[in-house]
């Protein structure tokens, strides 16, 4: 795999901790040890780490009170976190009576810790998100293989992401949801998965799930809800500003986190930027750009969804309506195949809405009403966002 340098800059004042949250395989590990190599690092991974913070979870709190005034000036780092749970009462102990001690608590998942009734530290660290791979930092960009391979940082530059990925979903089924006891019906959390790929990116029905899948609509919700809690599943709420047309404005969509891992639960084959299969890749890898772009740039706007009960519909409204964008897999984008974004267009007045597509030069389309949208290749679109200049 190609070292890559990522986006995230951790700038952190003297004394100040933070939690560190991504999916499992993002780069989290990498990144930790290649930019904080001189700190001390608590893998929790590692068997006998492991073991031994289990057993006594004071240990650390005695290992850390021995270390130097010149050494507690780099952050320490806890790996796994949410493996020990208990741990974070000794990380709040240290960081009160402690100073300057302070810490990179880094994991996949705040469930666990949620559920032992553990305080995430009170407010005392703040919260950073880590994300696959993203457009700025890969060189070359390769559209149809992010499509393919996905962005987590093995699969993207594998010559068989294939096996990486069934690995992957492998590996998250039996270390996440069975050794950490997140679900008791395993069989039935993977039949889950599988109903899920089905109806990924569309508009969530619990009860269809539930009869897919052989377990109850309140069983199928908890299984949403640990997919989000394990950060590797968004939600998309339906934009609820009202107009004059009549929309959804209570179901949400499901995405998962990368579009690797949901063409695999998918059985996805792609080999060309065409069809059904590729636009609905297309749609969810910009999605993901959009919801990393927010978390790396520490921003706070809303990513929704706008949907009459007419099936018009646009594929992301950010903010309180300001920007609008479709999606398209095509190169020649007919005004007919706009008809969602001209009605949102029309009803909200967004200040700017967009068409990302396949286009090889960008062009305004002006609509009925005088207003117009900008066709925009996908990445004039991408390098527009990340330079902030998007939103």
């Amino acid at each position: 795999m190609k070292e890559v340098k990522r986006h995230l800059e951790l700038k952190i004042p003297p004394g100040q901790s933070i939690f560190l949250w991504g999916a499992r395989n993002s780069g989290k590990s990498t990144y930790l040890r290649r930019n904080f190599s001189d700190s001390i690092y608590y893998d929790l991974l590692q068997t006998d780490v492991y073991l031994r913070l289990l057993k006594e979870p004071f240990r650390l709190r005695q290992e850390i009170l021995q270390l130097s005034p010149e050494t507690l000036k780099k952050p320490i780092i806890i790996d796994e976190v949410q493996k020990i749970p208990l741990l974070l009462n000794e990380v709040h102990w240290l960081i009160e009576n402690h100073k300057p001690c302070h810490f990179i608590l880094c994991g996949s998942s705040a469930r666990k810790l949620k559920a032992t009734g553990t305080h995430l530290l009170a407010g005392r660290a703040w919260k950073t998100h880590f994300y696959p791979l993203v457009y700025p930092e890969i060189n070359n960009f390769d559209l149809l293989r992010a499509l393919k391979h996905g962005l987590l940082p093995v699969a993207y530059f594998s010559n068989q992401p294939r096996r990486f990925l069934k690995s992957y979903i492998q590996d998250y089924l039996v270390e996440e949801i069975q050794k950490e006891s997140l679900v008791r019906n395993l069989a039935g959390f993977a039949r889950f998965l599988d109903a899920m790929a089905i109806s990924h990116g569309e508009l969530t029905n619990f009860v269809n799930i539930s009869r897919d899948c052989g377990v109850d609509a309140k069983t199928v919700k908890q299984y949403y809800d640990i997919l989000v809690d394990t950060l590797v599943g968004y939600r998309l709420d339906p934009f609820r500003k009202l107009g004059k047309r009549n929309v959804i404005t209570s179901t949400s969509k499901f995405y998962l986190f990368d579009v690797g891992v949901a063409g695999f639960l998918q059985r996805r084959s792609l080999d060309i930027l065409k069809g059904k299969d590729a636009g609905a890749a297309f749609e969810h890898w910009l999605l993901t750009e959009i919801i990393a772009y927010r978390g790396l740039n520490d921003l706070d706007f809303s990513i929704s969804y706008w949907r009459t009960k007419s099936d018009l519909e646009v594929d992301f409204i950010l903010g309180n309506g300001e920007i609008a964008i479709e999606a398209k897999i095509s190169n020649h984008v007919k005004k007919v195949d706009l008809r969602g974004l001209e009605a949102f267009v029309e009803e909200h007045q967004p200040k700017q809405a967009y068409c990302v597509s396949l286009t090889p030069k960008a062009r305004k389309i002006t609509l009925s009403n005088g207003a117009y949208l900008i066709d925009l290749p996908w990445q004039d679109f991408i390098q527009k966002l990340w330079n902030q200049e998007i939103i």
